[in-house]
């Protein structure tokens, strides 16, 4: 039986069927379609992920199962809600001494995963900063309001949100500028690698890798000129507009292990093909893997075909999430092309009787080195090592021309970013526009600069419609009350400003790309610079906001408040 799902992880659904549904494991084969999109939600196995192929296999035939957009949102897995309640002492420079406090974790009904959106929470509240003490304590709440599992950022957003919140109370009871506050408190680059007195959920250390956090944040103050804003918003409120501008950092621990699958064969055509359990969800990972095999082995990417999420290609796959697949997947690709390319030159120099050294491999074939007539292609190669009866090759060499990688992983890369927001609020409507944004990433080596650009313009709509649209409401007996898009409003072109976008690139030393995670990365910090500037900008209302999403109808009511006190 073959199952065409719509999920990010093809072999824990695989493992689940074989496991409730008695099926010999040949029998069965799970393969991810194009999905358009998991942001975590699809990640997670479903009762009806079982219950449609256990359907099917008793009937005998195909079944699909479809759902209207009220079952969506009532059933699929969501997340944010969070309640922090936290106290920070700190220096008179202004310089972090602790963190003490309680998160309330708002699980839902029915635990789809374990508690590690809590858990990232907590751990990571303080983000790219120099925290010498931290006590939370963590309270998992089981309600029966929609279950909760990981969205894009799982936890993080959370996270940053009250630490940066933090950091702008401070700048406020020191008078102090907000930037000058969070510059003092950020980890040198000279500290780097920073080992934080904290776990990992694998059991590793916390230990950010590389990065420079202070450069980050300069480079992002100059790109939306904050040293000059003062005076245009002088300017603005001289007219009764009202500007604000507000900054904030997030930092995402990327490509979580242990492991992911890596593929990749050559046919006797010279077609090249490369399997892995990553799954393709929109991100560009067909591009991205393909690009990285090709670098090896002397190709286009065109020439390469990528078939992720599918049992029938490799046994074994962790899927995708956690801004993960370009370092574990993408790692495994490289060292499985390399090795593909080594055994193509150890074969070829036989061939050629020429040292493998004096061999290159370009445009589907391995050649001499300044006598590019003497060349066999790879095609050949592989023909010759899938064997003919009476018919040898070098006994050094194993058959196939392919090779199969897990690289394995426990560390975490961790990327950060650092955005700056411009806004203006309209206090008669509570309308906020997005007059400016800008965004510094650090994701290591870019493999692929344009699918990285655009990862990070997506997260930061997400971040956008996290700050002010996207609202999931519940009764007081907890039945949702926004099951359309009409009820829970998500940004469009109109309210996703013009982005300007920067990256700076600290290789990351615990993978042989460098590489980092994109996906996330940039979703975790804007909600907090929206919020930011938001409040910013209505400074003379003495508005104090300590929520997501801020609807016009909450900030017209902070606004009365204001005036009123």
């Amino acid at each position: 039986m073959t199952v065409w799902a719509s999920t990010q992880k093809a072999h824990d659904l695989y493992q689940s069927l074989t496991a409730l549904v008695d099926f010999e494991e040949s029998r069965l084969r799970v393969a991810t379609p194009d999905v358009g999109g998991g942001f975590g939600p699809k990640l997670c196995v479903y009762p009806e992920d079982i219950a449609v192929v256990a359907a099917a296999k008793r009937v005998g035939h195909s079944i699909k199962w479809i759902e209207d957009r009220r079952e969506h949102f009532t059933n699929a897995a969501q997340e944010r809600d969070q309640y922090w309640s936290i106290d920070v002492a700190v220096g008179a420079e202004a310089r972090l001494m602790g963190i003490r406090g309680r998160l309330i974790h708002d699980l839902g009904a029915y635990a789809l995963q374990d508690v590690n959106i809590p858990y990232n929470s907590a751990s990571m509240i303080s983000g790219p900063y120099l925290l010498p003490a931290l006590s939370i304590e963590v309270t998992v709440a089981a309600t029966n309001k929609t279950p909760v599992s990981s969205v894009r950022g799982a936890g993080y957003p959370q996270a940053a949100f009250a630490m940066e919140r933090l950091m702008d109370r401070i700048a406020r009871e020191l008078r102090l500028e907000r930037a000058e506050v969070r510059r003092r408190n950020l980890i040198p680059k000279e500290k780097m690698p920073y080992t934080k007195p904290l776990k990992a959920r694998s059991g590793a250390s916390m230990q950010y890798d590389s990065g420079d956090y202070p450069a980050c944040q300069a480079q992002a103050l100059k790109a939306a000129g904050w040293d000059d804003f003062a005076r245009r918003q002088a300017a603005a409120r001289a007219q009764r507009r009202y500007l604000g501008i507000g900054l904030a950092h997030g930092i995402k621990g990327t490509g979580r292990g242990p492991f992911e699958s890596g593929r990749v064969t050559v046919s006797n055509t010279g077609r090249v093909s490369v399997f892995t359990g990553a799954a393709a969800i929109g991100q560009g990972l067909r591009t991205a893997l393909a690009q990285i095999c090709a670098g090896e082995l002397g190709m286009r990417a065109q020439e390469i075909t990528v078939v992720p999420g599918d049992t029938g290609g490799v046994s074994l796959g962790l899927g995708a999430f956690a801004s993960r697949q370009t370092v574990t997947a993408g790692s495994s690709v490289l060292l499985a092309a390399r090795a593909v390319a080594g055994k193509a030159k150890k074969l070829a120099s036989h061939l050629l009787e020429a040292a493998e050294h004096d061999l290159e491999i370009a445009d589907g074939e391995v050649r001499v080195l300044g006598a590019p007539q003497l060349a066999v292609k790879l095609g050949e190669l592989a023909r010759i090592l899938k064997g003919a009866p009476g018919y040898g090759f070098p006994a050094d060499i194993d058959p196939g021309l392919e090779a199969n990688v897990n690289w394995r992983t426990d560390a975490l890369a961790y990327a950060n970013a650092c955005h700056v927001a411009e806004v203006e609020v309209d206090v008669e409507t509570g309308g906020v526009t997005l007059v400016n944004y800008v965004a510094v990433q650090d994701s290591g080596t870019l493999i692929n600069p344009m699918l990285v650009d655009g990862q990070v313009r997506g997260g930061i709509a997400h971040g956008i419609g996290n700050a002010m649209l996207e609202w999931m409401g519940f009764d007081e007996s907890g039945q949702p009350v926004t099951t359309t898009f009409a009820d829970y409003l998500l940004p469009g072109a109109t309210e996703v400003p013009a982005i300007e976008t920067h990256y700076l690139e600290t290789p990351s030393p615990l993978n042989p790309l460098g590489a980092k995670g994109v996906g996330e990365v940039s979703t975790i910090p804007t909600a907090a610079a929206v919020i930011s500037a938001i409040e910013d900008a209505l400074q003379p209302f003495g508005v104090r906001i300590a929520q997501t999403p801020v609807t016009p109808q909450k900030l017209v009511e902070l606004i009365a408040a204001g005036v009123r006190s």
